[in-house]
């Protein structure tokens, strides 16, 4: 068997139908990726946000560990959120402003924690204890508290610390960072410092344990860190208000710059100069290159109508009659003037359009036989 006469074996063509499917697959998935590994922005404390202030972290401990997390907007979903057997994390309470509101809360069942609350806040729902001022604290919980023994030591960073009010029984830990009371059937637990619940602040020291100790102690917890102002404002605010001061700043800067720029570029003032013009263009010319664009569009209703207002405009100061005047009462003033007759007249200045050039030019002829009767007359 020669070389020649050996079968070859053909090569079947690549098929790309494959190549769109993988290419729109990877890019799904790497959309997909980009939005559950994107930082999520959010306030302090808020629940949601993976910023260094915010709490997603602890949250998501809390539900890995098996604890139910209800996260509350308002004052009305904590009430509704909190019972018997949970536990509610009241943080961020400078952004309720309202007196009533607070009371309300403090109206609610199962127990209490207070995250850096202010005095407001302290006054109404933890009242057995009083502020003993602030410090830098990463101390050890020397306390009988479990959930501070399990910890061990904690880096608060600045934090307030509290004491007890005349001779209630009061768990103090960190010296005075975390307190703890009961109140009839309630546990009421008050910390001075944020820092060692959000996200950067979890992994020093002892701060999770703590945290998830605090936060985990019960099988519900209702989390109410309000993002927004709740209640009623001091008092009305305008929209500069609103503002920020370093926006009008900014505003005011940039004016000034564009002031002293146009000042520099800007011509000087002086009398006006005379000027040749580059070309003198004849009337004649312009009108004849007005026509052939007439006639080249067939604008032939334009032309026509361009007409019959140049001659009303020639014709009416003739007969002593204004711009205004109606169509019906220039027909009759120019027959009276000229002789004709009024549908005639009428035809001829408020007729139809002509259908063809032949029709446009008597038109033209029409209208120049009546203006030059009527200047006659």
């Amino acid at each position: 068997m020669t070389v020649a006469g050996a079968a070859i074996p053909l090569r079947r063509p690549r098929s790309w139908r494959w190549v769109l499917p993988v290419l729109v697959a990877v890019c799904v998935v790497t959309a997909i990726a980009t939005y559950l590994t994107a930082p999520r922005p959010g306030g302090r404390m808020d629940p949601a946000s993976t910023g260094p202030d915010g709490a997603h972290a602890l949250v998501t401990l809390l539900r890995d560990r098996g604890v139910t997390v209800a996260v509350a907007s308002s004052i009305t979903d904590a009430e509704k959120a909190s019972q018997a057997g949970t536990l509610l994390l009241f943080a961020e309470t400078q952004r309720v402003t309202t007196d009533s509101l607070l009371q309300r809360l403090a109206a609610t069942s199962g127990d209490l924690l207070l995250i850096e609350p202010t005095s407001r806040a302290r006054a109404a729902l933890a009242k057995s204890v009083r502020s003993s001022g602030a410090s830098m604290l990463n101390a050890k919980p020397n306390c009988a508290l479990r959930e501070a023994d399990r910890a061990g030591s904690v880096d608060f960073g600045p934090t307030n610390t509290y004491s007890a009010v005349g001779d209630q029984a009061v768990i103090s830990c960190y010296d005075g960072a975390l307190v703890r009371y009961h109140d009839g059937h309630r546990t009421v637990t008050v910390v001075g410092s944020t820092d060692f619940m959000t996200n950067g602040g979890l992994l020093r020291a002892g701060n999770a344990a703590l945290a998830m100790n605090l936060a985990g102690q019960d099988p519900r917890l209702v989390w109410y860190a309000p993002q927004q102002i709740e209640g009623e404002s001091s008092g009305s605010t305008s929209i500069v208000g609103l503002i920020p001061d370093n926006v009008i700043w900014m505003v005011l800067q940039l004016w000034l710059a564009v002031l002293l720029l146009a000042l520099w570029k800007g011509r000087r003032m002086g009398p006006l100069v005379a000027e040749k013009l580059p070309v003198v263009v004849r009337a004649s010319e312009t009108v004849e290159g007005r026509g052939r664009l007439y006639r080249s569009r067939r604008a032939r209703d334009r032309a026509a109508l361009a007409l019959r207002a140049a001659s009303l405009q020639r014709l009416l100061p003739r007969l002593g009659l204004g711009a205004d005047t109606s169509a019906p009462a220039a027909v009759i003033a120019i027959a009276q003037r000229n002789g004709s007759h009024p549908e005639s007249v009428q035809h001829i200045l408020f007729g139809p359009s002509p259908a063809s050039d032949a029709e446009l030019v008597q038109l033209a002829r029409a209208l120049d036989d009546i203006e030059r009767q009527v200047a006659q007359t």
